[in-house]
């Protein structure tokens, strides 16, 4: 008696486990999100043991919701993005997405490798700009979701080929983003080429750290630890100069709120409607640079092993992009901390070097970490 007692009481207790796995919420769900020339689009949801939500399409390899707590424990997402893939196609072609061959602006579409000139599409202004309307935001990646990952992670693959968008050699490209239980997303980038070629790659997420499409971005205490920055033409193209920070509205080494001096009449201000330039990173202390914004508390760092990054405050946003939960994203609602090599690399050979020579292998991580204080 007492043992058959004790196999119900086994049973029991297996149902009622059971039934609590099967309400666990998985790391990684994947939803067909919509299809695009032929190739089917998912949405990836990932969550992390604190349920807080990274939403991912591999449309773009890109971000689509962010969604982390304020200092009261009120959670809301704080990235760009659209409620349905036919909002994704008619918006922003770049939000959150994985930005490539060439992240930035290459002056007049042209570049010059081993005495051979390449022309690539012009699609700002006299110049190209992020690897052109074709570029790697708008195709459809491979999905892999990673099983064996201590955290939830998602891989995302592109087979770029010769010559695509003007660019030589065949290119593979990996995208990693591993969402963890600190609430970090990190990114791994993995890239080789079977011909000489040159690339530059990031990820170009927008961030408001009152919510997505709630007020502007010039509250937000910025810190950029870089004692230099890449000044540029009336076209958003380096001069090639290296300009110290200090002295100027570009000195971030300590905080400052984004719109304490965004309206000083200096020249580089003026070129880009705003701050719309690559700040060169001291490479002095694990964190580069972090966001603060003090009425919700929330706090963004960025570690990156990348020589700069570019930092965007949202100057050409005007309305138009209706978001998540129908909200506009007006004009500087949102911040890019873009991590990569400088603009027009290709054309300075003083920057540090874009070229990928076959048999070599470019692999880089960059973390974006969100807590509160």
């Amino acid at each position: 008696m007492k043992k058959h007692n004790l196999l119900i009481l086994l049973f029991a207790v297996a149902a009622i486990m059971t039934g609590c796995l099967s309400k666990k919420q998985a790391p990684v769900t994947q939803e067909l999100y919509g299809t695009y020339k032929g190739g089917e689009v998912y949405l990836l949801t990932l969550t992390n043991k604190a349920g807080n939500v990274l939403k991912l399409t591999n449309f773009g390899a890109r971000i689509t919701w962010l969604e982390v707590p304020d200092k009261e424990g009120k959670k809301e997402n704080i990235t760009f993005g659209f409620d349905t893939f036919d909002g994704m196609i008619g918006g922003d072609p770049y939000f959150g997405a994985v930005v490539g061959r060439y992240a930035n602006r290459i002056a007049k579409g042209k570049f010059t490798l081993d005495g051979v000139e390449y022309s690539l599409p012009i699609n700002n202004g006299p110049n190209s700009l992020h690897g052109g309307p074709a570029g790697w935001h708008s195709v459809v990646w491979n999905t892999e979701i990673l099983k064996k990952s201590d955290f939830p992670s998602v891989k995302f693959t592109y087979n770029s080929p010769d010559m695509e968008a003007g660019y030589p050699g065949n290119m593979s490209v990996e995208a990693t983003y591993t969402w963890t239980d600190n609430n970090e997303i990190i990114i791994d980038y993995t890239l080789t080429t079977d011909k000489k070629t040159v690339f530059n790659i990031t990820n170009h997420a927008y961030f408001n750290l009152h919510g997505a499409g709630n007020g502007d971005i010039l509250d937000h205490q910025l810190v950029i630890k870089a004692s230099n920055f890449v000044p540029v033409d009336t076209f958003l193209i380096p001069t090639g100069e290296l300009r110290p920070v200090a002295g100027t509205p570009f000195d971030f080494t300590t905080p400052h709120t984004i719109g304490e001096r965004i309206g000083e009449n200096y020249d580089q201000l003026i070129f880009g409607k705003g701050y719309d330039h690559t700040f060169v990173f001291d490479n002095a202390e694990e964190v580069d640079a972090s966001v603060y914004e003090p009425v919700s508390g929330r706090f963004m760092e960025v570690i990156s092993d990348q020589p700069g990054v570019q930092f965007y405050c949202g100057n050409f946003l005007n309305g138009t992009r209706i978001g998540h939960g129908g909200k506009p994203y007006n004009y500087r609602s949102g911040m890019c901390l873009e991590t990569g090599h400088y603009p027009d690399s290709p054309n300075h050979p003083d920057f540090p070097s874009t070229v990928l020579n076959p048999g070599e292998t470019f692999k880089s991580r960059t973390i974006y970490r969100f807590s509160v204080k």
